[in-house]
């Protein structure tokens, strides 16, 4: 009887998932459309914080100067504090270059207190891009795009009148680790934050993805700038929030911007998912136990029906499993993967409460937030 109970409980909750969460699992949300082009090019500028990425650095900037974009568009990154060599990449990108795109390279202050280190390093873009700019680029350093992103995006923004405008890059998924994870991040992100929901003007959710952001400078300017999120961990999310206060708003998939980072290991990607996910909790103890038994409920409890449960319990497990493959299928099939990884979801479910704990267990230390060397979330509290 309590089996039985049990596998109604989980089942009601992937049917919820499948029918009433914004259909965050259809992945319908992209920019495969073609936006009408506006009448006149808007000014942009580019800010790409830069912090220890020599590595990928001149890809992405060489990718942002190789842009077809018709209007006046200029990149400006800002060096922060690296000790590799990124600003010589930087330029060397620029000097391989075509055309008559400009590039700055700013090397950035120290880290003022209160601020996490890459909203202090586009703050400095921000300010030296003025008031000359109509939209703010706003990319990461690790970031490729393919040479119509911008003008494509520019035309979305300019015929939905969007605030920001912003693409979830597609992540590296080329190693057994990413291929085991990355494609099951961002079904969680799109779980968490539903795409339909984020890009209805009257719906209150809101988020953005930070790899590739477009954002009103003007509107940006009335809702108080960078300095208005300068604490933020999640910095992208916040800014979604932000802006969505000043007008619509839009967030999509792409396969036109591309995450040049690899992720080798299951480790690396769980220091990845590590750095945010207490912050996304609020850094509340009461959340994470609740979203740890979430979690169990949502993932464990259908495969261990299925397995060990008999009669009604386990027919009802063996439902919520395949609910819970059914949901994986769009994102699959936009990661390329094969359909039997829904399977596996039930186990990869697992590993990302394991790093929700140890982003948990780092923040209790004071290195929460960790990344390039800094404990981001230490900023919250100066």
């Amino acid at each position: 009887m309590i089996g039985a109970l049990l596998g109604l409980l989980t089942l009601g909750v992937w049917t919820y998932l499948l029918l009433a969460r914004g259909g965050f699992w259809r992945v319908d949300q992209t920019d495969a459309d073609t936006p009408p082009a506006p009448a006149v090019w808007p000014a942009i500028t580019a800010v790409v914080p830069a912090r220890n990425e020599a590595d990928v650095v001149a890809r992405s900037v060489g990718s942002l100067l190789a842009q077809d974009y018709p209007g006046a568009f200029e990149v400006i990154v800002v060096d922060d504090d690296s000790a590799d060599g990124t600003a010589h990449a930087a330029h060397a990108a620029h000097a391989a270059a075509a055309g008559p795109h400009r590039l700055t390279v700013l090397r950035g202050q120290p880290l003022a207190a209160g601020w996490t280190g890459k909203l202090w390093a586009m703050s400095q873009g921000v300010a030296v891009a003025g008031e000359a700019p109509e939209y703010l680029w706003l990319t990461d350093a690790d970031i490729a795009h393919d040479p119509d992103n911008l003008r494509r995006l520019v035309s979305r923004a300019e015929a939905g009148g969007f605030t920001l405008t912003s693409l979830m890059a597609e992540l590296h998924c080329a190693t057994p680790a990413e291929k085991l994870l990355i494609p099951a991040f961002v079904l969680f992100f799109q779980m968490v934050y539903p795409f339909r929901q984020v890009n209805r003007p009257e719906h209150p959710m809101a988020a953005a993805a930070g790899g590739c952001m477009l954002v009103s400078r003007a509107a940006f300017e009335r809702a108080g700038g960078v300095g208005a999120i300068r604490t933020a961990i999640i910095d992208d999310c916040a800014l979604g929030a932000l802006m969505k206060k000043q007008g619509p708003i839009w967030l999509g998939l792409t396969h036109r911007a591309r995450s040049l980072r690899p992720y080798p290991s299951i480790g690396a990607i769980g220091h990845m998912v590590s750095r945010s996910a207490y912050a996304q909790l609020g850094f509340s103890p009461w959340a994470l136990a609740g979203t740890v038994l979430g979690l169990a409920l949502t993932y464990l409890l259908p495969p261990a029906l299925a397995l060990f449960g008999t009669g009604a319990a386990r027919g009802l497990g063996l439902l919520a499993w395949a609910e819970m493959a059914l949901c994986f299928q769009p994102m699959l099939r936009f990661y390329r993967r094969s359909p039997l990884w829904g399977l596996a979801l039930p186990a990869i479910g697992v590993l990302y409460g394991v790093f929700t704990l140890q982003s948990a267990i780092q923040d209790w230390r004071g290195q929460g937030g960790m990344w390039k060397g800094r404990a981001q979330a230490q900023a919250r509290s100066q």
